[in-house]
């Protein structure tokens, strides 16, 4: 096997409230806080620790402004339940539906996270390992 150069650690999210976004996507991806360092919130995977075998999501307090969409976004897939109930529990956390020029037909949904990050809610159920 080849060996590798680099390793993807974090996901690094401006936000103007780190807390806010990560309780959110903690109770989206069923994830804990696994550090706070000035302000910024870490979470993963529970019993996670940094070089784990997958990447964390960092919030990293900003007050840049933000200009326009996201140039990359988070697709989710439910795996304990059907779109429709995860469509449900993911607005009852937080996520509020976006129109971004769907036609309808699409089989996921776009929707953005308590400060306006879009993220896409897939229609297969995945296992989790």
């Amino acid at each position: 096997m080849k060996d590798r150069a680099c390793a993807l650690r974090f996901l690094v999210i401006d936000c103007a409230d780190p807390e806010l976004l990560a309780g959110f996507w903690c109770e989206v991806l069923g994830y804990v806080v696994l550090d706070r360092d000035e302000g910024d919130v870490q979470i993963g995977s529970p019993g996670t620790e940094f070089g784990g075998p997958q990447p964390t999501l960092l919030f990293s307090l900003s007050t840049d402004p933000r200009r326009g969409k996201l140039p990359m976004h988070l697709d989710v897939n439910a795996t304990d339940r059907d779109q429709d109930e995860e469509l449900a529990r993911l607005l009852a956390a937080g996520a509020r539906k976006v129109d971004i020029g769907q036609t309808g037909t699409e089989p996921w949904h776009v929707l953005a996270d308590p400060e306006g990050n879009e993220f896409c809610l897939l229609r297969r159920r995945v296992g989790v390992a």
